[in-house]
């Protein structure tokens, strides 16, 4: 009895399905919902990629090499961040689990020319493979558990994005070049 009053206290029930379980006060939980931009009823994942944008636009200036470490420290955070928050909420990959999209658009988006439409083409590159999965995309999400493989579909869908974006970028400079 001791432990559910405690819970309950703490603002979480036993009886409580999982999704209700999120403590917003808790910095854990609202940085994995990506700022709440993962609590949204419908398209969880295209809201928190869009909520991403604003950490994009800060960083977009930066130099490749720094945007890289910035965006790798995100993601080992991201493993902590998302991995915990699925065991608080006792489910596995919960769709408003969001960060792994903030990182995904960042690997995306990286060595990306200024400009919306290289910020709208990696945005909807990066959708179109996290929501398609292709291989080994959704044998990750399929196989890797944990904070791990919360983050990992959406590392390798945002390493798809930037491959045909860069490869785009060098068709586009061939092109003009000639």
């Amino acid at each position: 009895m001791g432990a559910r009053l405690k819970q309950v206290r703490a603002g979480i029930s036993i009886s409580s399905p999982p999704e209700s379980r999120i403590r917003w006060s808790n910095p854990v939980h609202l940085l994995a919902f990506g700022l709440g931009s993962g609590a949204v009823p419908k398209a969880p994942g295209t809201a928190g990629t869009l909520a991403a944008i604003p950490l994009y636009l800060l960083m977009q200036p930066l130099s490749g090499g720094l945007y890289l470490l910035l965006t790798a420290s995100l993601f080992l955070l991201g493993i902590w961040l998302c991995g915990r928050t699925s065991r608080d909420l006792e489910l596995q990959d919960p769709a408003g689990i969001v960060w792994d999209e903030w990182v995904g658009l960042l690997v995306t988006l990286w060595l990306a020319p200024a400009g919306l439409s290289w910020l709208c083409a990696g945005f909807l590159l990066f959708r179109f493979f996290d929501v398609l999965k292709p291989w080994p995309i959704g044998w990750l999400d399929r196989q890797v558990k944990g904070g791990v493989g919360i983050m990992l579909d959406d590392l390798v869908a945002g390493i798809y994005g930037f491959a045909v974006l860069q490869t785009a970028l060098w068709l586009l400079e061939r092109g003009g070049a000639g």
